[in-house]
């Protein structure tokens, strides 16, 4: 009845000399290649990912402070799994199984319900679909529909860590389209924006990472749709990921030792709970959609 592995059952997906494998706990991006290189930081489907390799993040992506919001005059605790900061993270569903709805060669259709609870009662239906083409690579498309009464405070991120075989982040260049960094504070929630260049985070030309940490959230992301690039100056491999979200989070995987980086489109910023900043409020039978596409080049 239920998948044995920790990361449920995992799919194979491919389309010219792309591969990708999505694994059903999580909805989860677990392997994706090109040409033989890797463009993600992978996972097996017998193990549970660290840092949140590949997640799908709902209902609100990063953190909550305090694990405790407002929300049309009430109060509600989230549960808080990030003890060292205090906060609760990435929503419901990063280890929660989904259904397989649909499948073919290149393409999967995953659903899962996110109920009600005591501190979220609000009833979602939420859906993430992978596919891949031989000439545009991966295409992520995440959404959920509020299926209760009431209108629910919603967010939505994704969570893939790009990466180029395995070559640490100090020796990769990184471009970041964006104006504005925030810093944050000992909780690691957003406390003051900066322009990128005063703040020491300027990406907008392909620059070498080195020694830089990162964990910020960046807003001022060009209207339309717009791309990260992660690429070898040694190799010539690079790897993009394109979105049209207002918000990323970037991360420069200090937790697994710096083999990729977290880009994390987002619909809203951390603490979106309680700042209120790109909340979406989801009224019944409302719908609300993230896409995101990941692809590779070789030089």
């Amino acid at each position: 009845m239920f998948e044995r592995s920790a990361s449920g059952r995992e799919m194979t997906l491919s389309a010219g000399e792309y591969r990708a494998r999505v694994v059903t706990v999580g909805a989860g991006l677990a392997g994706l290649t090109y040409r033989g290189h890797e463009l993600i930081v992978p996972h097996r489907v017998d193990e549970c990912p660290p840092s949140y390799l590949g997640k799908v993040l709902m209902p609100w992506p990063n953190r909550v402070a305090g694990g405790s919001y407002s929300w049309e005059g009430r109060d509600y605790d989230l549960p808080v799994d990030e003890p060292a900061f205090g906060t609760a993270l990435h929503g419901f569903v990063a280890f929660q199984e989904w259904e397989i709805v649909e499948a073919d060669a290149s393409s999967v259709l995953l659903r899962t319900l996110i109920a009600a609870r005591y501190s979220y009662p609000w009833t979602l239906a939420a859906q993430a679909s992978y596919r891949l083409s031989a000439e545009g690579g991966l295409s992520v498309e995440l959404s959920a529909t509020n299926i209760s009464e009431g209108t629910a405070p919603y967010g939505v991120g994704f969570h893939p860590y790009l990466a180029v075989d395995g070559t640490r982040a100090n020796d990769l260049e990184l471009m970041i389209p964006s104006t504005t960094v925030y810093e944050a504070d000992s909780h690691m929630i957003p406390v003051k924006a900066h322009d990128v260049a005063s703040f020491g985070l300027d990406f907008r030309s392909p620059t070498r990472i080195g020694a830089a940490e990162l964990d910020h959230a960046f807003a001022g992301l060009p209207q339309g749709t717009w791309s990260v690039t992660l690429r070898s100056p040694d190799t010539g491999v690079g790897v993009s990921l394109s979105s049209d979200a207002r918000w990323l989070q970037v991360y420069s995987g200090q937790t697994i030792r710096r083999a990729g980086v977290a880009v994390e489109p987002m619909s809203c910023p951390p603490n979106a709970f309680n700042s209120g900043t790109d909340i979406v409020a989801l009224g019944a039978g409302q719908s609300y959609g993230l896409s995101a596409s990941i692809r590779g080049s070789i030089a």
